[in-house]
């Protein structure tokens, strides 16, 4: 089989395509890497595909439309090593005999990981204390830390990253509220926890996380409104998207210091160097780094490697497959 790679050399490459990932891939057949240092072109990506039967592409990527997938004479499956598909393909590959498999179940099983550990620093107020620390100081008599054990968490949207998150929270014995008009009342008996409105997600729970996807309908669908029911003293935690949350109402609620967030995803990035959401105390920013962790890109190209291998002897059962639904309901841009 002939292989492409269309992400270009450099850094992000690297971390993706290590020494042991390019094991799994070499293993597959002949495999011709970009040599440029920027994405090809559009005219440059149709001449590279031809005789292509497999192509790895990632962030950034070159979008597959018509145009592009009729140049892929050869092309059989297209592995996307990175998580939502929606800005990379057309819906029309779907039509044209040709698999796609993206490693969204290893960027979930990252990003959820990420999202319990900015629930525990928000809760400690880690960032707040390590401040004090190295100012020279030391813990206040009266010092505010919480945990999370026996808490109510709320969930919005419960994709792929809110199923992985639940299953970490378990031994936490936490009260799980979740809203989603995908959730099932099988699915949520499966994974323990509750169906409930979305507006009542914010009134009940301690802790608040973002997973619902963007969209035009999802875009700033958590405004004020919600945000002024929260409890005082509750987390917001975002590891989806930025837009999904209205941002100017988030910082007139947080300015009052009632709420704290731990925000990983913004409206625009990087935020404003005097955006509040840098600056306020009860705010943990992250520059977007949820997941993967740099050690689990290579994960990323091994499980499309075995899957890929998997799906030649006739599995079709496999955790990176996607079908035209799930890249529908995938974050995508917005027109505002």
């Amino acid at each position: 089989m002939n292989i492409l790679v269309t992400m270009p050399e450099g850094v992000v490459r690297d971390t993706f395509f290590t020494p042991l990932s390019k094991k799994y891939l070499e293993q597959l057949g002949n495999v011709t890497y970009n040599p440029l240092d920027r994405d090809y072109t559009k005219e440059e990506l149709k001449e590279a595909l031809k005789g292509i039967d497999i192509v790895f592409c990632g962030w950034r990527s070159t979008f597959y439309d018509e145009e592009i997938l009729e140049a892929a004479d050869s092309l059989k499956i297209l592995a996307y090593t990175a998580g939502s598909l929606a800005g990379v393909v057309d819906e029309a590959i779907f039509n044209k005999n040709i698999t796609v498999l993206g490693a969204n179940c290893v960027f979930a099983e990252s990003v959820a990981e990420g999202c319990l550990c900015y629930i525990m620093t928000g809760l400690r107020r880690i960032v707040k204390y390590a401040k004090v620390m190295r100012e020279g100081g030391w813990k206040p008599v009266d010092f505010e830390t919480e945990g999370v054990m026996n808490r109510t968490v709320g969930l919005i949207g419960f994709g792929s990253i809110a199923q992985k998150l639940v299953n970490f929270l378990k031994p936490f014995n936490v009260n799980i509220l979740v809203n989603s008009r995908h959730l099932t009342e099988e699915e949520a008996a499966k994974y323990g926890v509750t169906k409930a409105e979305f507006n009542e997600v914010f009134e009940k729970s301690d802790i608040v996380s973002v997973h619902q996807g963007l969209s035009e309908k999802t875009y700033h669908m958590i405004g004020k409104e919600q945000l002024d029911k929260m409890k005082d003293g509750a987390l917001l935690v975002n590891t989806a998207r930025g837009a999904v949350i209205d941002e100017e109402a988030l910082c007139e609620v947080l300015k009052t210091g009632r709420i704290h967030a731990a925000l990983d995803v913004y409206e625009v990035e990087p935020p404003a160097e005097d955006s509040p959401l840098r600056s306020l105390e009860n705010v943990t920013p992250i520059p977007h780094m949820g997941g993967p962790t740099i050690d689990r890109r290579q994960y990323c190209v091994i499980k499309l490697c075995e899957d890929i291998v998997k799906y030649n002897n006739g599995e079709r059962d496999l955790e990176t497959l996607f079908t035209i639904d799930q890249v529908k309901t995938m974050s995508r841009p917005v027109k505002k």
